[in-house]
């Protein structure tokens, strides 16, 4: 600790909690404590708000829910966007969001380390500047709360593979992926079936590639987005207004039946945990399909199991096959960073997840809360964001009403 110290060429003093990210979560809880009348300090590693939307999504992407159910907390989207709204629409949202809310966010501030200094009873929270790389430049932020919003998606999950240095064609995340138009004619090996890797395949179709998705051991439920004109997840939430969750998942199985046919034929395999269940116990999200399926009816989309190594010009799959390809697209996900940077307390499992399971993982000892990590989505942030800015309220209320 004293070294960090050592090393900070600053210490700020931060009137208010330190909000450590700036997506939705950040954002939503640093509006909430504005509108009760409790100033914070919002640190960004990146230059924008909702660094991963704006730099790390590709560009045909939607929001997968229905509009009302990914809006923060005070402010609806805009009645002209549509019922999924847009890559763009999303991030125009948000930055109304937070002008509207007068958050003004500090950018390239990587924050490497914070930890609660008992003596003091404050955190202490190190950072250091993004956009030169000096660790000499680092700030530390001292305060009595620390808000966790960093969220689920922090850093990108990259798997590694027997003989993937001697592939002769590009490798890269899906986080750099955008367009198809840069694969168009190529063969595409998509390793990755959650919703990322659907949607990537049928973007490559449309740009006339030939993807493969690579379906590796996990098995994965998957949903119409919409059933008889109505989202699948606003018929989950009104059927668990009156009925079980278990209830709930093997109704929505039987409907994905009816509705997509059987998917093992296809080379999708659904897992013996219902869609909810698993959303909420394990935080893997049921794809939600819109068009993608059909596609890999007709051929466009060749479904392959997991990959044993690979060659220069393609991958050996475990069970014998060869399949050929030019590019290697990894739709493998992200994960939180939380314990990378978060020192001295048990607050949060080894994972990155709080340890108190959702409704009651927002709070923690000594000032310390958390905002998205709940696997429930932006309904999540927003719940999370409102119950964190009222308990720091009255907190922030009994203390200055002392001095």
């Amino acid at each position: 600790m004293a070294a960090a110290a050592a090393a900070a060429s600053r210490v700020v003093w931060v009137n208010g909690p330190i909000v450590v990210g700036a997506g939705p979560a950040g954002l939503s809880v640093a509006a909430c404590l504005r509108a009760r009348g409790v100033p914070s300090v919002v640190l960004d590693r990146a230059d924008c708000v909702a660094s991963l939307w704006q730099r790390r999504t590709y560009d045909r992407l939607r929001l997968h829910l229905p509009r009302h159910f990914c809006e923060l907390p005070g402010m609806p989207f805009p009645d002209h966007y549509p019922e999924y709204p847009t890559k763009r629409q999303f991030v125009d949202y948000l930055e109304a969001y937070a002008a509207r809310a007068g958050v003004e966010p500090r950018f390239n501030q990587a924050v490497t380390s914070a930890r609660y200094d008992a003596a003091a009873g404050l955190w202490r929270v190190r950072a250091e500047d993004a956009a030169s790389g000096d660790a000499k430049t680092a700030t530390e932020y001292i305060g009595r709360w620390l808000v966790v919003a960093t969220g689920e998606n922090a850093e990108r999950i990259v798997p590694e593979f027997d003989g993937a240095d001697e592939f002769a064609g590009p490798v890269s995340h899906v986080s750099e992926y955008k367009s198809g138009e840069a694969y168009r004619g190529k063969r595409v090996l998509v390793v990755g079936c959650g919703n990322s890797g659907m949607e990537v395949c049928l973007d490559l179709c449309d740009h006339n590639a030939l993807p493969a998705m690579v379906v590796r051991d996990s098995k994965v439920h998957v949903l119409p987005r919409e059933m008889f004109g109505v989202a699948t997840f606003s018929v989950a939430v009104f059927l668990l207004r009156f009925l079980p969750l278990w209830l709930v998942d093997r109704i929505l199985v039987v409907l994905a039946r009816i509705f997509l046919g059987n998917l093992d034929k296809l080379g999708i395999r659904r897992p013996s945990g219902g869609p909810l269940e698993l959303k909420n116990t394990r935080g893997r999200t049921p794809v939600l399909d819109i068009g993608a399926l059909d596609r890999i009816r007709s051929g466009d989309i060749e479904v392959v199991p997991g990959i044993k190594r690979f060659f220069r010009g393609g991958a050996e799959l475990v069970d014998g096959r060869r399949v050929a390809a030019d590019a290697v697209i990894l739709a493998t996900g992200y994960h939180s960073n939380v314990p990378q940077w978060l020192k001295g307390s048990d607050f949060f499992t080894q994972e990155g997840y709080p340890r108190v399971p959702f409704p009651d993982g927002w709070k923690g000892e000594s000032g310390l809360y958390s905002v998205g990590f709940t696997r429930r989505g932006l309904s999540g942030v927003s719940s999370d964001a409102v119950k964190v800015a009222q308990d720091i309220a009255m907190a922030w209320e009994q203390q200055t009403s002392t001095l």
